[in-house]
């Protein structure tokens, strides 16, 4: 088989074939890039075309966070606690590392206690104070964070995980925290705002199934590639094998008699009139 795949016909076609994978393997990556952009552009325009709902419209205190809240613009008005403030370390916005400063609002609706992410800080002793009085706050909805197992000094908590905040704040607790944007009133200069993540940023399965595709297909050019070399090979080697009494399968045997050897009467020789 390899003597047959040698061949300057199967060799030019193997090129072919080569270079068909390579520019479907390339259609395929580039689709996969479409997927992917796709997705995020999706996910900024939807979180931007939602208009600012009042939080205790769109969830109750330790109600179960919905994926459809994720990023969700809300508002809400109440005052944020005087102590209760934590620091989350291991954080970067824009590359720079830092710490969020995670704050307690107490929600006038309600009565229950919503965590905040007031800003971002790269020194812990730049987070100061809340801001007092009555104050309507926006920003985006986020679900709780993982619990984290390493240890963090007094004032920090590794994660945003509402299981610690709980019993850590007294009152009831929002399943969500939000990523503050705006207050009012305004409260002036104050800390570096962290941008709400986006709610999905997923690829888009259906170009990703079209990249799937381009690589099927690349994969299936070669496997033609093989199967005509193989079937090439198979009928070489069947017309090189000889039949037993050594003649060629399927031919007739003729006789010829010897020179000089008499021919009988009836056997087609000359007749006497």
């Amino acid at each position: 088989m390899l003597r047959t795949a040698l061949r300057p016909r199967f060799l030019g076609l193997l090129a072919l074939v080569i270079a068909v994978g390579i520019a479907f393997g390339f259609l395929g990556r580039w689709q996969l890039g479409v997927a992917e952009s796709t997705a995020h552009r999706e996910a900024v325009e939807q979180a931007r075309a939602q208009a600012p709902a009042e939080l205790t419209t769109v969830l109750e205190p330790h109600a179960p966070f919905r994926d459809d809240l994720s990023s969700r613009p809300v508002t809400a008005t109440g005052r944020y606690a005087a102590t209760g403030q934590l620091l989350v370390p291991g954080r970067l916005l824009d590359g720079v590392p830092g710490l969020w400063v995670l704050t307690p609002f107490v929600v006038d609706a309600s009565g229950a206690t919503l965590p905040v992410v007031r800003g971002f800080v790269t020194d812990p002793a730049d987070a100061g104070s809340p801001p007092a009085g009555t104050l309507t706050i926006a920003g985006g909805l986020a679900p709780g964070e993982s619990p984290v197992s390493e240890p963090v000094p007094e004032g920090q908590i590794g994660s945003v995980d509402l299981s610690l905040l709980v019993n850590s704040w007294p009152g009831d607790l929002y399943n969500a925290f939000v990523f503050l944007e705006a207050e009012d009133p305004a409260t002036g200069p104050g800390l570096t705002r962290v941008p709400t993540p986006l709610a999905d940023t997923s690829i888009q399965w259906r170009n990703a199934a079209y990249a799937v595709q381009w690589w099927v297909f690349a994969l299936f050019a070669f496997w033609v590639w093989f199967r005509m070399v193989r079937e090439e090979a198979r009928r070489a080697a069947a017309g090189q094998a000889p039949e037993p009494d050594g003649t060629a399968s399927g031919a007739i045997a003729v006789t010829q008699p010897a020179a000089g050897t008499p021919v009988g009467a009836g056997d087609n020789g000359a007749r006497d009139d």
